[in-house]
């Protein structure tokens, strides 16, 4: 009859059913002496658990915190982004804009010519655009007339 239960209770231990008196008794089925033949393959896995549960955590475990570590980290930080920006404010205002910096110009025939060059280099970008646009009038063409309307 215990030989029935002992089969019944481990088939509930692998189903994660049974209930915490149900393991106590077969722990301490597994660690008598008398274990059934067919069971005996049970006896070091639940001989592990009864040992394991005894075992205790002796290693200290360290109490230091890294806050500190984290402050300094971020007032270095701090520091240097500030000499970044101060850097880069003294590098950038002391350079004096030139008039020719600015795009404007004193001599007209001069402004003409400049003008005349971007206005030219702007044709030539639309141009090749509007080379794009026919091909795609050509695609349209032939569209129509595979897909007669």
């Amino acid at each position: 009859m215990e030989l029935d239960k002992m089969d019944i209770l481990i088939e509930k231990y692998f189903q994660g059913e049974t209930s915490i008196a149900e393991e106590k008794e077969l722990r301490s089925y597994f660690s008598s002496p008398d274990v059934a033949p067919h069971l005996e393959q049970y006896r070091a896995m639940f001989g592990y658990f009864t040992e394991a549960g005894k075992q205790e955590f002796v290693q200290e475990i360290p109490q230091h915190t890294t806050k500190r570590k984290v402050q300094w980290l971020s007032i270095a930080a701090s520091a240097v982004f500030l000499l970044g920006m101060i850097a880069f404010f003294v590098n950038n205002t002391n350079q004096a804009v030139t008039q020719e910096e600015l795009g404007t110009y004193d001599d007209p025939e001069k402004a003409l010519r400049e003008t005349q060059k971007a206005l030219a280099l702007l044709s030539s970008n639309v141009n090749i655009g509007m080379e794009s646009v026919q091909y795609i009038q050509e695609y349209d063409t032939a569209k129509d007339k595979v897909f007669k309307r």
